[in-house]
């Protein structure tokens, strides 16, 4: 079939006066050619009309596919089964010609970025081998859109925390910083709104803006708008994670450092350079990072349990036992936790990554053998009961021995009167009571208070008048 241009330099030699002979031996095509564009009169190259196979059953392929869920297989299936007869391919190509199942792609864009103007950050699911397992890692990565210079890191999961963590070693990495971060609309940065109406949470843009660079979003779909980020994430699959095996997350992390070194200096075809030439370009365009950035840490507040331990993320870390009890403040940072009493740090332990149930203790947390309070050693009630009363040891063991377990509220009561009431009159009451075997401390202490009543409280009798009949 002639193309459009031949056609039109027939049409261009006919009006020249030339014969249909001389033009297609010009050309080099057929006489019988050359008449037909000369019939036609146009230069248009006419479209072939066949029949379809499957345009008779337009409306059913139409109903099959809503009912089999766009598996044309099964399309096919039912069709085939109710008459029609056509090949699978034959129903594929019918269902693209028309627009059934198969939306038409739209062009992608194309962004241009000045040295120091756009960075871009993301983070992407995937599987990595780790102390011998394989589990699911969620990988971040920035990039710098002008030299295309990439940083990524390896994490069990992602939040505030981490991202906060990822993009201080990123920063660290450059050693600057350009003025936007483009991200996706993910909640970890967004506390409401998307796109060019992204507000982002204040934590973060508090972060960002300490850092020197502010948050922006693409709008939902534009996924073209991050592709200096979202393509590097099929290399990090098929290259850095294919075939390796780390043995915890920190050799994971620093392989992901020496990889980023190794691709960074890699002559790229695309960039007809390396991303370390054009990142020395970009440099002096950066912004530099301020003199000093605070270790990131999230805050935590737990009371240590009775075991001695503090709990964060499952994970249990050892306190001196001496603070059992108290509520104290929990600092986690990427490589350690850190325990606070007030302004001064009382425990410091390495960081486990997972949530996996793990205790960390410190020997020096746990009492020296022997410290604490022996097996048969008193109560503290018994021994300030009797450091403040020494003549009541021998009805004091009586009365434990007669109260059921250690008898601490007994003890707690008898100590109460002694704070309360005289001595004498107590000592008095107690030594009558011993006496007959009374170990009811409510008697006890009506004893004592008939003791007190008849020292203390004397009333004195008025004699009666002979002469009113009136008492004195």
């Amino acid at each position: 079939m002639l193309d459009q241009s031949q056609r039109t330099a027939i049409l261009e030699l006919r009006k020249k006066g030339h014969g249909v002979h001389a033009i297609a031996e010009a050309l080099g095509v057929s006489r019988d050619a050359v008449e037909d564009v000369v019939e036609s009169g146009s230069a248009e190259v006419p479209r072939l009309v066949r029949a379809e196979l499957a345009g008779p059953h337009h409306e059913e392929i139409l109903a099959q596919y809503a009912a089999c869920k766009g598996n044309l297989v099964r399309v096919h299936e039912e069709i085939v089964a109710r008459g029609a007869k056509l090949s699978y391919q034959a129903l594929t190509a019918y269902c693209r010609r028309h627009g059934i199942g198969h939306e038409p792609k739209e062009p992608a864009g194309h962004y241009d970025f000045k040295p120091g103007e756009e960075m871009q950050h993301d983070t992407s699911p995937h599987t990595a081998e780790i102390g011998g397992v394989l589990k699911k890692v969620n990988i971040a990565s920035l990039v710098l859109c002008f030299s295309r210079m990439i940083f990524i890191q390896l994490y069990a999961w992602f939040t505030r925390f981490e991202c906060k963590l990822f993009l201080t070693a990123a920063l660290k990495y450059f050693g600057r910083t350009a003025g936007r971060c483009m991200i996706d609309n993910t909640h970890v940065l967004v506390l409401c709104g998307s796109g060019a109406n992204m507000v982002p949470a204040p934590e973060m843009a508090a972060f960002a803006e300490r850092l020197g660079f502010q948050f922006a979003a693409h709008e939902i779909g534009d996924a073209n708008r991050s592709a200096r980020v979202e393509l590097g994430f099929d290399y990090v699959q098929n290259n850095f994670l294919a075939g390796r095996k780390f043995e915890d997350w920190d050799h994971a992390n620093r392989e992901a450092v020496v990889w980023c070194d190794k691709v960074n200096a890699l002559y790229s075809p695309k960039l007809h350079a390396r991303r370390r030439d054009l990142f020395a370009t970009e440099l002096v365009c950066l912004k530099p990072l301020p003199i000093w950035i605070p270790e990131v840490y999230v805050l935590h507040q737990r009371i240590v349990d009775l075991e001695g331990y503090i709990s964060v993320r499952t994970n249990r870390y050892s306190c001196p036992y001496r603070l059992i009890g108290r509520r104290l403040e929990v600092r986690e940072l990427e490589d350690r936790i850190e325990v606070y009493d007030g302004p001064r740090e009382v425990a410091r332990h390495a960081r486990v990554v997972e949530p996996k149930g793990a205790r960390l203790t410190e020997p020096a947390h746990r009492p020296p053998r022997g410290e604490l309070r022996k097996k048969h050693e008193p109560p503290p009630e018994e021994q300030e009961l009797l450091a403040a009363q020494p003549k009541l040891a021998s009805y004091t063991a009586a009365l434990k021995k007669r109260a059921s377990g250690k008898g601490t509220l007994g003890l707690r009561r008898l100590l109460k009167m002694v704070r309360d009431y005289p001595e004498a009159p107590l000592l008095a009451a107690v030594a009558r009571a011993e006496q007959y075997g009374l170990f009811d401390l409510d008697r006890l202490e009506r004893l004592v208070l008939r003791e007190i009543a008849t020292d203390y409280f004397v009333l004195t009798v008025k004699e009666k008048d002979p002469e009113d009949g009136t008492d004195e």
